[in-house]
C-alpha cells in the first residue's frame, strides 16, 4: 500500500468513539486491572463496596453474598436502596443511570455519602458491562422496583412491582465468559476479602454462602473489635507468640478524616503492615503508612533514650529494627480520597500523613509510659533486631572483602550464558549436581545459565538476615543474581530476566521449592512482584513404544498416551528425579522455550501469602499439622 493510500485509509472514519459501556467491554483491564481470576473477583468487590458504603453512612448493618449453582453471585443489603425516581439530566430512571452510565453515583458530593470507597463511581456500571446479565431488585420507600440488563444493555425496563416492607438492594449477576479467562468463583478468595471488610467496619454483619453442589459452605463474619480483632486474627494465623498481651489501639479525627491504627508485636523476624483507605486495601502503601512508620521510629527512639537503652553517641534504631515482629493494621477514612488508580493501590493525601503521624506520636508515647513492662519488651525486640542488622552488615562487609557478593564475582559452579541483556536471559537454579550437569549440557548457552544448588537451603522464616550471609546454599544465588539483598537490594542490577527453580517432582523437590520461595518472598519480594520467579515443570513419566516416545506431566496424560500408542507393549517409566534424564531429554521436556511449561510465581494476595509462609515455614508445628490435614486430599500420587 502506498503512503497516499495509507493516509486515505486513516481518516475520520477510523477514529473510534466507544459509547458508554462499550468502552468497558473493549478495554476491561482499564477498569478492573485484569480479566484473570483476580478481575473476576473484583466484580464482587465492586458491588459489595456499594453496600459497605451504605454501612459507612450508618444505613446498613447486614450484607448477604451468595454464590449460586450457575456461578452467578448475588449481593443483598438492608440499606436505603437506590433513589427510585427519574434522573432529571438524562431522563431515565436513577437506577438505570447507576448501572449504565460511567462515573455516575452518589459519591461526588451532594451529601449522599460522606465517605465512600468507590471513588470514581464506575463500580456498578462496570460490573453490568462485564456481565452476561444483571438482575436488580431495589427496595425503597415501601416499594419494590426491578430492572434486568444483559451485557450492559437494558433487557427488561425499570418498573415498580408493588408494595414491600423491605428496604435495601439485591443485585445478582453472572460474569461474561466471553470476557473473563475464568468464571468460577473461589469461595476462599471471597471469604478473605469479606473478612477484611467485617474487620474494617466494626459491627457490620456479613454472611457469605456457597450454594454450589458439593461445595456448600457458609460463614458469618462479625467483629465488634474492628481492626483490633484484625491484628489478633493475623497474629493468630502466624501462630507465633505475641510479646505483649494487648493490642495497642489508636484513633484520631481531624477535618472529617478518621485514622485508626492497631498494632502488636510477635516473636517472628518479619513485619506485617496492612493499610486501607476507605476500606480499600492500599497494597502499595501511601501517605498513611509513611506517617505511621516515621512516628513509630521516632517514638521508640525517644523512649529508648529516655530509658537509657540508647546513650550518648549510640546509633538510633532504624525503621527496620522497630518494625521487626510488628503486626499492624492502618485504616483511614476520608471524604476526598486521592488514589493513584481505579484499583486504589496507593493513597496520596498529604494531610493523612500528618494525621496518622500525630496520632501515633501521641498515643503510642502514652501507651509506653503507662505500660512500662510492654515497653521494655518492645525495646528489647528492637535492640535485638538492631544487633542482628549490625551483624549482618559486618558479615556483608566481610564477604565483600572476600569478593563473595561483589557484582564482578560469580559463583564457581555457575555456568553463565553469553547474552548480557537481562531481559533475554534465564537462570536455572537446579537441584543437585547430577541434574545440574545434564542441564549444563542440554541448555542453550546463548541465553540460559545454570546454577546447581549445593547444601541445605536455609529456612529464612526462622532466621535473621545475618544468618543468610553465612549460608553456603544462598550465597551463590545472591552472587549470581547480582542485585544484592536487604539494604543493598537494587533490582536494576538483576542479571537475569527469568529465575527458574528446577527441582525434582517429589516431596524433596517441593521442599526445596518452598524454601527458595520463602527466601525470595522475605528478602527479594520485588523479584516475585515484578514477575521474575518461575517454577519449571519436569515430566513425571516417559511413555514409549519402540521409537515412539511421549512425556507425561500427569497420571491422566500418561494414561492417554498409553491408549494412543496402542496399550500393549507400551512402557511407562516414572522419573525419580531430574538426574535420570539425559541432556537431550531435559532440554526437550523442561528447558526448550518452544515446548516447556513454566509456572510464573505471583503474589495475588500479600496477606494470605504472608500467613501461608508463616504457617508452612514457621516454628509452630500445630498450624502446619492443621494445614496438612485440611489439604491432604489435594495431594495425590506423591513420591514419599
Amino acid at each position: 500500500m502506498s503512503q497516499e493510500q495509507e493516509n486515505k485509509e486513516y481518516g475520520d472514519s477510523q477514529i473510534q468513539v466507544l459509547e458508554g459501556l462499550e468502552a468497558v467491554r473493549k478495554r476491561p483491564g482499564m477498569y478492573i486491572g485484569t480479566t484473570s481470576s483476580r478481575g473476576l473477583h473484583h466484580l464482587v468487590y465492586e458491588i459489595v463496596d456499594n453496600s459497605i458504603d451504605e454501612a459507612l453512612a450508618g444505613e446498613c448493618d447486614l450484607i448477604k453474598i451468595n454464590i449460586w449453582p450457575d456461578n452467578s453471585v448475588s449481593v443483598e443489603d438492608d440499606g436505603r436502596g437506590i433513589p427510585s425516581g427519574m434522573n432529571e439530566k438524562l431522563g431515565i430512571p436513577t437506577l438505570e443511570v447507576v448501572y449504565t452510565v460511567l462515573h455516575a453515583g452518589g459519591k461526588f458530593g451532594g451529601g449522599g455519602y460522606k465517605i465512600a470507597g468507590g471513588l470514581h463511581g464506575v463500580g456498578a456500571s462496570v460490573v453490568n458491562a462485564l456481565s452476561e446479565w444483571v438482575e436488580v431488585e431495589n427496595y425503597r420507600e415501601g416499594k419494590k422496583y426491578t430492572e434486568r440488563f444483559e451485557r450492559g444493555a437494558v433487557a427488561r425496563p425499570f418498573r415498580c412491582e408493588g408494595d414491600s416492607d423491605r428496604h435495601g438492594l439485591y443485585v445478582r449477576f453472572k460474569p461474561d465468559a466471553t470476557i473473563f479467562e475464568e468464571t468460577v468463583f473461589d469461595y476462599d478468595v471471597l471469604l478473605n476479602r469479606m473478612r477484611e471488610q467485617a474487620f474494617l467496619n466494626a459491627g457490620v454483619k456479613i454472611i457469605l454462602t456457597d450454594k454450589r453442589e458439593g461445595m456448600e459452605r457458609e460463614e458469618f463474619l462479625h467483629y465488634e473489635g474492628g481492626i483490633k480483632s484484625f491484628v489478633e486474627h493475623l497474629n493468630n494465623q502466624k501462630r507465633g507468640s505475641v510479646i505483649h498481651p494487648d493490642v495497642i489501639y489508636m484513633k484520631g479525627e481531624k477535618n472529617g478524616s478518621i485514622a485508626e491504627v492497631a498494632m502488636q508485636y510477635n516473636d517472628s523476624y518479619n513485619e506485617t503492615i496492612i493499610s486501607f483507605a476507605n476500606n480499600m486495601a492500599t497494597t502499595e502503601g501511601g501517605t498513611h503508612e509513611t506517617g505511621f512508620k516515621s512516628a513509630l521510629t521516632k517514638v521508640l527512639n525517644d523512649y529508648a533514650k529516655k530509658c537509657g537503652v540508647i546513650k550518648g553517641d549510640d546509633k538510633n534504631l532504624s525503621g527496620e529494627d522497630v518494625r521487626e515482629g510488628l503486626c499492624a493494621v492502618i485504616s483511614v477514612k476520608l471524604t476526598d480520597a486521592q488514589f493513584e488508580s481505579q484499583t486504589k493501590a496507593k493513597l496520596g493525601n498529604s494531610e493523612i500523613r500528618t494525621l496518622v503521624d500525630n496520632i501515633v506520636s501521641e498515643k503510642l508515647s502514652e501507651y509506653l509510659e503507662e505500660n512500662p513492662s510492654a515497653g521494655k519488651l518492645i525495646l528489647e525486640k528492637a535492640m535485638a533486631a538492631s544487633r542482628a542488622r549490625e551483624a549482618a552488615r559486618k558479615a556483608r562487609e566481610l564477604t565483600r572483602r572476600k569478593s563473595v557478593l561483589e557484582g564482578s564475582s560469580l559463583p564457581g559452579k555457575l555456568a553463565d550464558c553469553q547474552e548480557r541483556n537481562a531481559s533475554l536471559t534465564e537462570l536455572y537454579l537446579v537441584e543437585g549436581d547430577s541434574a545440574g550437569g545434564s542441564a549444563k549440557d542440554g541448555r542453550d548457552s546463548r541465553f540460559q545459565a545454570i546454577l546447581p544448588l549445593r547444601g541445605k537451603v536455609l529456612n529464612v522464616e526462622k532466621s535473621r538476615l545475618d544468618k543468610v550471609y553465612s549460608n553456603q546454599s544462598l550465597i551463590p544465588i545472591i552472587q549470581a543474581l547480582g542485585c544484592g539483598i536487604g539494604e543493598d537490594f537494587d533490582i536494576s542490577k538483576l542479571r537475569y530476566g527469568k529465575i527458574i527453580v528446577m527441582a525434582d517432582a517429589d516431596v524433596d523437590g517441593s521442599h526445596i521449592r518452598i524454601l527458595l520461595l520463602t527466601f525470595f518472598f522475605r528478602h527479594m519480594r520485588k523479584l516475585i512482584e515484578e514477575g521474575h520467579i518461575y517454577l519449571a515443570q519436569p515430566p513425571l513419566f516417559k511413555v514409549h513404544k519402540g521409537k515412539n516416545v511421549r512425556y507425561a506431566f500427569s497420571d491422566e496424560e500418561r494414561d492417554r498416551y498409553i491408549d494412543e500408542l496402542g496399550g500393549t507393549g507400551v512402557e511407562a517409566e516414572r522419573y525419580k528425579g531430574l538426574g535420570e534424564m539425559d541432556p537431550e531429554q531435559l532440554w526437550e521436556t523442561t528447558m526448550d522455550p518452544e515446548k516447556r511449561t513454566l509456572l510464573k510465581v505471583s503474589i495475588e494476595d500479600a496477606i494470605e501469602s504472608d500467613e501461608m509462609f508463616s504457617v508452612l515455614m514457621g516454628d509452630m508445628v500445630e498450624p502446619r499439622r492443621e494445614f496438612i490435614e485440611k489439604n491432604a486430599k489435594f495431594a495425590e500420587n506423591l513420591d514419599i
